[in-house]
């Protein structure tokens, strides 16, 4: 029986590799964001370099693990939200902010477009307090170089309960841009805006 002994080299190395993998998951930072429908808000942070993974779900409201259909409803309170789960030595939570603030419109009240209702408002859940001031000055800052050509109506409030959305609504643009009209005719522009736009912070 041939015994298989790892050189102090190779012990060297798979420590190192379990204390990288722990420093990054230890390092990692999430925050809710609300834009509208969450198909293009997952699809834009999930084609991110620096973003572990974007989540649509619902948060923001008073009935505990909500369906789709009761959030359309407009009657739970929750808006559609995308967790942005995001490595803050590779992209900051101020550059994810301006990368939100730009691709939806912050100023219209409770509706993107044509969808219309609370669960449609722009929100961004924070954390803690550092993302709260991060959020407020960002806001500030896009407000004073007259981005938006009206007052930006973002909610920011502190974060709640996230509800994970049903699984067919994860990843949903790509798994269905061929067949959904949805999907052709209001994300897939915002999604190849975005990605001229910011082509450089791109995923590779």
């Amino acid at each position: 029986m041939v015994k298989n002994h790892l050189s102090a080299t190779d012990v060297l190395l798979l420590e190192a590799k379990v204390l990288m993998r722990v420093h990054t998951v230890w390092s990692m930072e999430s925050i809710l964001l609300a834009g509208g429908c969450f198909w293009c808000i997952e699809t834009i942070f999930n084609e991110l370099r620096g973003v572990e993974s974007a989540v649509s779900g619902y948060s923001g409201g008073h009935v505990e693990n909500p369906t789709y259909e009761e959030v359309c409803s407009g009657r739970t309170g929750h808006a559609e939200v995308v967790k942005v789960t995001f490595d803050p030595e590779v992209i900051s939570l101020r550059e994810i902010l301006e990368i939100f603030f730009t691709m939806h419109d912050p100023t219209t009240l409770n509706r993107q477009g044509n969808d219309v209702g609370t669960q449609y408002r722009s929100a961004v859940f924070y954390a803690d307090e550092e993302q709260r001031k991060t959020t407020e000055e960002v806001i500030s800052e896009f407000e004073q170089k007259g981005i938006w050509k009206n007052k930006i109506v973002t909610e920011v409030s502190e974060l709640g309960t996230f509800y994970p959305a049903e699984d067919y609504h994860q990843n949903y643009f790509n798994n269905n841009k061929n067949s959904n009209m949805y999907c052709k005719m209001v994300v897939e522009p915002k999604v190849i805006k975005f990605r001229k736009k910011f082509f450089d912070r791109l995923k590779k």
